[in-house]
């Protein structure tokens, strides 16, 4: 799955922070996956959060839509990596940037765990969009329950910070996703047409927060992802949020 996550431009401009992030591929608000973009293919991600039935000024508003492009970048089995930039909009600063690299499961040893490191949020203003959230992945397909990842993220201390301006900018990534319902193309190549994800991230920052959803897959590079997502800093991120986001591999 190739999923991205987006977020947030709310009151955090205020406080010295934004909450508008772009990252790469992701399970469902985080970058927690397995996932890395296949080499020399591109992804194209639409991402919307809005309010549902509250008035524009309550709950915090919608966020920017993040129109967002990733491609995988090395030829090889061992080691993979992909790149990204996003473009936010309405916003001041729209442009942001991340990159991933990682060692696929079961090539280290039969059975052994992928292995990643990542940053995401590099924005372009100093200081108010560059959070430069980096992290790490440990993920783990467990045979008949799903999939599994975990990893810490530090950020830039100037700008990933609470709601009382105090820094915020480190904690734990976390992410489950499972398949359903198989199915082959023309080319028989093997994709789920449903899949269960959510994940979590800690943190009264900007990215702290969470959520699950439903991806309907209507080719292997063609999916729909929706549902809701919560936020652990109302103050930051305002209330919850309905997620529809769109991802195509060409």
């Amino acid at each position: 799955m190739n999923k991205r996550c987006i977020a947030v431009l709310t009151c955090a401009l205020a406080l010295g922070s934004i909450g508008a992030f772009a990252t790469p591929s992701t399970t469902y608000w985080t970058p927690m996956t397995p996932d890395v973009q296949a080499y020399g293919v591109p992804h194209l991600g639409v991402d919307n959060y809005f309010t549902v039935a509250r008035d524009a000024e309550d709950g915090g508003g919608s966020f920017p839509t993040d129109l967002g492009l990733t491609i995988g970048v090395l030829p090889f089995k061992a080691v993979v990596a992909e790149v990204g930039v996003d473009l936010l909009e309405p916003s001041d600063d729209p442009l942001y940037f991340n990159a991933k690299i990682g060692i696929p499961e079961d090539t280290l040893f039969s059975g052994a765990p992928t292995l990643q490191a990542g940053i995401f949020n590099v924005g372009t203003r100093k200081n108010v969009t560059d959070q430069n959230i980096v992290y790490g992945v440990v993920g783990k397909t467990i045979p008949g329950i799903g999939r599994l990842s975990a990893g810490p993220y530090i950020g830039n201390r100037d700008v990933l910070v609470d709601a009382d301006g105090h820094e915020d900018n480190t904690g734990f990534m976390a992410a489950f996703d499972r398949g359903f319902l198989p199915a082959k193309d023309k080319d028989d190549n093997e994709y789920n047409r449903w899949v269960f994800a959510a994940d979590y991230a800690s943190g009264k920052n900007a990215l702290g927060g969470g959520g699950f959803g439903i991806y309907r897959f209507f080719t292997k590079d063609i999916s729909l992802l929706t549902g809701p997502v919560w936020f652990n800093e109302k103050a930051i991120n305002g209330e919850w949020k309905w997620t529809v986001q769109l991802d195509i591999n060409f």
